[in-house]
């Protein structure tokens, strides 16, 4: 009896390690619920509090690493390391423009999609803000231990009243520009 026990064992623990893939397999290409895991570590040298300054607005990200993260996509649910950005932007009277990190705004998210490890830079999909104005990818490369270079490239979208009932605030706060460095705090 003990025999078996251990052999179960042995076979949960190896059946739970064939789930984990690295980050940037493809997740159309691995079974349901497996774990694309930042086997290296790639994640981590992007995680603190960086600033930069964009035409008089400064911007601060804060950047996590969070593990076991939940996606689920149209025919697959899967987990992956992934860094999360909360962020806040002033303008120049130091007035809060947009605070994602302070209050709760469920429905902006900023999060890891793909590390590129040949140029050192992560892609981030980005919802974008009221009524998803401003989604689209933003593209973060490692320029040093304390610097990265931004660029955000959002994606059209027509706003109708129908899908945006209201008078929601659709400015999008985050700079919309290339090679923007940001310096880590």
């Amino acid at each position: 009896m003990r025999n078996r026990l251990i052999i179960l064992g042995i076979f949960a623990l190896v059946s739970c390690k064939a789930q984990q893939y690295p980050l940037n397999t493809d997740y159309e290409e691995v079974p349901n619920y497996s774990y694309l895991k930042d086997l290296d570590n790639e994640l981590d040298a992007y995680v603190g509090n960086y600033k930069a300054t964009f035409q008089g607005k400064e911007i601060i990200l804060f950047i996590t690493k969070q593990e076991n993260k939940l996606e689920k996509r149209v025919n697959i649910k899967f987990y992956r390391d992934a860094l999360i950005v909360k962020y806040i932007v002033k303008d120049p009277a130091g007035n809060i423009l947009q605070d994602t990190k302070n209050n709760n705004l469920p429905d902006i998210e900023l999060y890891s999609t793909r590390i590129r490890s040949y140029d050192k830079s992560v892609i981030f999909y980005y919802s974008g803000t009221n009524c998803g104005v401003g989604w689209g990818d933003v593209f973060l490369k490692k320029i040093s231990n304390t610097q990265f270079s931004w660029e955000y490239r959002p994606d059209d979208m027509i706003i109708t009243p129908e899908r945006c009932p209201g008078n929601p605030d659709l400015t999008i706060y985050l700079p919309k520009t290339k090679d923007l460095i940001f310096t880590k705090q």
